[in-house]
């Protein structure tokens, strides 16, 4: 494929870098001397210095042949007027990140894809909508929802007490007389190689596994891992930023009682304005005599986004510390989500994985619905619809051709979300959820051309 990238800024430079590892023909495109130098140097893509907005400089990106053009500089206004310019010189799709979540709100109403924007993304507005799901699953320190929750993707650390530690997975199938989830991928405690589970696979202590559930099957994962569904009410969030902003106004909608700090007065003050069933404390969040004022021992989550890494995790720690159930820290360095679980931190969330999970679909081949990446997993979900030429069509799942490295999580039929195993028969119009290693990617799509 070839794709334009407006803006080479976090999101920018890392989706370009993810992009190229696929062998797309990237271009990007930044006012920025810097950010392009270091973008140049170190990834495999043409870079153009300019306005993106500029015709000019579109069409010296060979715009008219984009099959996809991804607007995510820090201007919201350029990036949806890149878009809007680019659709009308040729691209075939057009995304624009925006901060303003009111958009999202009225996108239907608004017609985006009559002015020419297919798709509107916040990093913002994935990254609240995360935290908030990862609230409701509390036990789980990773989740993602198919389909507003038909199927739902969890992830957990397998202790001690899980009874299926031990046994295979095979054997655990048989613990209960329904199945309502099935694993899909395993990374063992101390490395980092990803296994796609199968009947013979081992679960092992301290696994982080992932699996596909569902309606139902996360209380019978919760009933044989042995973990406590904890009830969260009480949330404290530092961090006033916009993910600070949004995840208190969510989460104030749905009755949670939250505390907000925010160092600097007039945000704080303005936050206040915002947000009246929310308590927001100006102060340092770093200030530990602060948060044990604030009755951190009391709360049952603390949310850190602040705009650093370092200062959320060691909040988190702190919280962790105090007794809080739930810690979620905001972090903008990949590399840490390597320590997550051995610090003690529940959950680490990156708004640029977030947002490339969400534009990635765009780029593969098939009907891709929605598409994942596990945190500090070498994996993707992808969600097919499965057409009625599709190989995988009128077929039974255990004689499908499927590739060892990959496996079927689930199905979406009539709004109905199932777990299929081998006798499951595909139809057309269904939606398959499949877990797979990078090296399988490009057979299971062919499956479902």
């Amino acid at each position: 494929m070839k794709i334009i990238i407006a803006g080479a800024g976090e999101v920018g430079f890392h989706l370009a870098k993810l992009l190229s590892y696929e062998s797309q023909e990237i271009t990007l495109i930044d006012t920025d001397k810097e950010s392009l130098g270091y973008a140049d140097n170190h990834l495999d893509i043409r870079v153009i210095r300019g306005d993106a907005t500029s015709i000019s400089v579109l069409k010296d990106a060979r715009v008219a042949s984009a099959d996809l053009l991804i607007g995510v500089t820090s201007s919201e206004t350029t990036n949806i007027t890149t878009c809007v310019i680019a659709k009308q010189l040729g691209a075939m799709r057009t995304i624009a990140r925006i901060s303003n979540t009111e958009l999202l709100q009225y996108k239907e109403e608004l017609q985006f894809t009559k002015l020419g924007i297919d798709e509107l993304i916040s990093p913002e507005s994935l990254a609240a909508k995360e935290i908030e799901l990862l609230l409701n699953q509390s036990g789980f320190n990773d989740t993602y929802q198919f389909e507003e929750g038909v199927l739902t993707l969890v992830g957990m650390i397998l202790s001690k007490s899980a009874s299926f530690v031990g046994k295979t997975v095979k054997e655990a199938g048989n613990i209960l007389p329904e199945i309502h989830f099935i694993p899909i991928a395993i990374q063992r405690y101390g490395t980092q190689y990803t296994l796609i589970p199968r009947g013979d696979t081992v679960f092992q202590e301290r696994d982080q596994v992932y699996f596909i559930t569902s309606k139902g099957g996360d209380d019978e994962l919760y009933k044989i891992s042995g973990m406590v569904r904890e009830d969260i009410k009480n949330v404290m969030i530092l961090g006033g930023s916009k993910i600070g902003y949004k995840t208190t106004r969510d989460l104030c909608t749905n009755n949670f009682n939250v505390k907000l700090i925010e160092k600097d007065k007039d945000r704080a003050l303005d936050l206040a304005d915002d947000l009246p069933n929310a308590l927001v404390i100006r102060g340092d969040g770093r200030n530990v005599e602060l948060l044990e004022e604030e009755a951190i021992g009391g709360m049952d989550a603390f949310i850190s986004v602040t705009g650093n890494s370092e200062t959320n995790i060691m909040s988190c720690l702190v919280a962790k510390s105090k007794g809080v159930k739930k810690t979620i820290a905001l972090v903008e360095n990949m590399d840490y989500f390597e320590l997550s679980h051995s610090i003690g931190i529940d959950t680490l969330i990156n708004k640029k994985l977030l947002a490339a999970n969400n534009i990635f679909r765009y780029v593969r081949k098939g009907e891709v619905v929605a598409m994942t990446k596990l945190n500090n997993m070498n994996v993707e979900i992808l969600e097919f619809e499965v057409k009625s030429s599709s190989k995988i069509c009128n077929e039974f799942i255990k004689n499908i051709d499927f590739p060892r490295s990959a496996i079927i999580g689930g199905i979406i039929r009539n709004d109905l979300g199932l777990i299929a195993l081998g006798d499951f028969k595909i139809k057309p119009f269904d939606r398959v959820v499949v877990c797979c290693l990078p090296k399988a990617i490009k057979n299971v799509e062919k499956l479902f051309f």
